[in-house]
């Protein structure tokens, strides 16, 4: 008695999807993804402000993107919408995203990423080349910082200001969207 085979979806099938929908692509996996919450939502806002008032302030070649934006790891089983992108490599943008690794990606924790965005991503995103990851864990006040390049990892809380490993000066201080968000 042979298995039934599990179906592999394709770059094809995220385009395919109702109007409306949205979906992560890994692995041939579909994950679809809830709406975000109001406090996602004003972390990436404050997050996508800071880092790209920094770049403009300093004439950087590097852009930066929020969701939903498409990033395609590879040809046809990996995609996905991080929440903050920072590509400084202009070849990798095409009308549709990005063709390969951002220098920086941010994931911001929502309820229903918590596997995601821990294990799976943090696997995709070191082997597809990413230079440096920000988890932001909102209900752990924690943000873990993952700089692939110096190989280190390090723990940040709501009260920390912390230094971007792909730039020399920019700070994001976590204390400044703590007050935003009143916790």
């Amino acid at each position: 008695m042979s298995l039934a085979q599990e179906k592999l979806y394709t770059i094809d099938d995220i385009y395919n999807l109702p109007e409306g929908s949205r979906a992560e692509l890994v692995d041939g996996k579909l994950f679809m993804m809830a709406p975000p919450s109001r406090k996602h939502q004003t972390i990436v806002r404050e997050l996508f402000s800071s880092i790209n008032s920094y770049l403009k302030s300093n004439s950087g070649s590097c852009e930066t993107f929020f969701a939903p934006f498409a990033v395609f790891l590879n040809e046809n089983t990996n995609y996905v919408e991080p929440d903050i992108s920072v590509i400084c490599d202009k070849n990798k943008l095409t009308d549709k995203g990005c063709s390969g690794a951002p220098d920086w990606i941010i994931e911001v924790v929502s309820p229903g990423s918590k596997r995601m965005d821990y294990y799976t991503k943090l696997f995709k995103y070191r082997t597809a080349g990413v230079r440096e990851y920000w988890i932001v864990d909102p209900e752990k006040d924690h943000i873990l910082v993952y700089n692939f390049e110096s190989e280190y990892t390090d723990d940040y809380t709501f009260s920390d200001t912390i230094k971007a490993g792909i730039y020399d000066d920019l700070y994001i201080n976590f204390s400044e969207i703590a007050a935003v968000l009143n916790i």
